[in-house]
């Protein structure tokens, strides 16, 4: 009796020692995070100081920095949980590698044999064969309404039947909110009680409760959707989870195979971004204009209003930005976040590739009366990486912009253009408005917004 005694006690303290609370040493954070100043990890603090500055500019409300495990700068509120929006998605796509490892979950299901309907008119035969893989890389086919889309995701959102199952990627709340429906039937748990014991308790979040989610739930669809909130610095802790591929402290959380299966692009989105399950990778806005180019295998997650968890393996790096959208905000544009990514990279002493800011930019800045008669007439070319691209627009002597080859599920191809303040501004619709700093070289053009970044770089047509 006493050898099994040692023997269990012996046995006790080696799993305490191989499962014990991770620590800044292995490269994961402790019940906190430990920090170190940009310098001793050799980063440039001025360049840092202007990334936070552009950070300013573009009203981020929270931004968590971690190198090797550690934060390298942190700034605004990074302690409250706000709306992760889309998140939430990649998030549930962990949840569901984790529900597939332990057998409860088969990507290669079909609705049909999940049960899985709808509102009437209900999902069609050809609809109900979709499968879980499908849904996870949004080419679903199915075009049901659902809750939680913006007006432009239901304005986009294809016919029904036009698409048979796994032959179009659209970004489809129907596919993300069906989903949170099949994971929560499979696994007997709801999704936010799941992610509090699979994963947030595990690597240690410090804000995240499952009171932090809440569903939406309407007449468009009986599938809800599954809102969280978070914090910047537990969201970066789910961001370091995936850096490590799922391996967190001595516990594989979420399958290595499926962190790497999931983060791999299956998928082109209009804008030239790769999509996986439920995450991002690729270049980040620059089939239109020159951004960020990030290192090979880099991926994230993202979300409405500027929620973006960047993580970049080949620096060992991962960076959080959040907006607070329980205060007015303006949500910036993807150019604007690879900016800011550009400035992080940077000041890293990474090379983010070329200076696509106004302040870099050389040749001819065109005002007044002479940017409207430089304009007049003029068909210029852009985005030749877009798919369906190149488009072109056309700047009317009438005032009107159109756009003689363009993808409709990018917006509306007509619009008018006018010069005020110096500026080049064209009004697609009454909440679109958007005026450029225009420099020209050669045939070339390239369109600056007031921030300083380019968003558009074009070729002018021959008249």
């Amino acid at each position: 009796m006493r050898i099994r005694q040692i023997v269990f006690a012996v046995m006790l303290l080696g799993a305490l020692v191989r499962f014990g609370p991770a620590t800044a040493e292995d490269g994961f954070p402790a019940a906190e995070w430990e920090r170190v100043t940009p310098a001793q990890v050799g980063w440039s603090e001025t360049e840092l100081a202007q990334a936070r500055s552009f950070s300013d500019q573009i009203r981020s409300s929270a931004v968590v920095i971690v190198q090797h495990g550690k934060v390298v700068a942190e700034w605004g509120n990074t302690t409250k949980p706000t709306a992760l929006e889309s998140i939430r998605k990649s998030l549930l796509s962990a949840l569901i590698g984790i529900a597939m490892s332990d057998h409860l979950i088969s990507l290669g299901s079909t609705l049909g044999e999940l049960g899985i309907d709808d509102h009437p008119p209900g999902l069609t035969g050809i609809e109900k064969g979709a499968t879980v893989r499908e849904l996870l890389q949004a080419r679903s086919g199915v075009y049901h309404a659902a809750l939680y889309e913006t007006p432009d995701m239901a304005r986009m959102r294809p016919p029904r039947g036009s698409h048979p199952p796994g032959t179009f990627w659209y970004y489809n709340n129907w596919d993300f909110n069906a989903l949170g429906t099949i994971y929560e039937h499979a696994t007997g748990t709801g999704i936010f009680e799941a992610l509090d014991q699979k994963i947030a308790k595990p690597i240690g979040m410090q804000d995240y409760r499952p009171q932090d989610g809440s569903y939406v739930r309407g007449e468009a669809s009986i599938h809800p959707a599954y809102a969280i909130r978070m914090s910047a610095r537990d969201l970066a802790r789910f961001a370091l989870l995936y850096l490590h591929k799922g391996y967190w402290g001595g516990h594989q959380i979420v399958p290595q195979e499926w962190v790497e299966e999931s983060t791999r692009a299956y998928s082109r989105a209009p804008s030239g971004l790769g999509y996986g399950y439920l995450w991002w990778n690729g270049f980040l806005g620059g089939a239109v204009a020159p951004t960020v180019t990030l290192p090979e295998g880099s991926f994230w997650a993202e979300g409405a209003g500027g929620q973006y968890a960047l993580v970049v393996p080949a620096l060992d790096l991962i960076v959080v930005h959040r907006v607070d959208r329980d205060t007015p905000s303006t949500e910036p544009s993807m150019r604007s976040m690879a900016r800011f990514f550009w400035l992080i990279l940077k000041a890293a002493g990474h090379d983010p590739g070329p200076d696509a800011s106004l302040t870099a930019a050389t040749g001819e800045r065109p005002t007044g009366e002479t940017l409207a008669a430089t304009f007049k007439g003029k068909t210029i070319s852009f985005g030749a990486k877009l798919r369906n691209g190149p488009f072109t627009m056309r700047f009317e002597p009438d005032g009107r912009m159109t756009y003689p080859h363009w993808d409709e599920s990018l917006g509306p191809a007509t619009g008018t253009w006018t010069v005020a303040e110096n500026k080049l501004c064209i009004l697609i619709s009454e909440a679109r408005r958007r005026c450029y700093i225009p420099v020209l070289n050669g045939e070339r053009i390239e369109l600056f917004d007031q921030l300083g970044v380019m968003q558009i770089a074009a070729v002018a047509l021959p008249q």
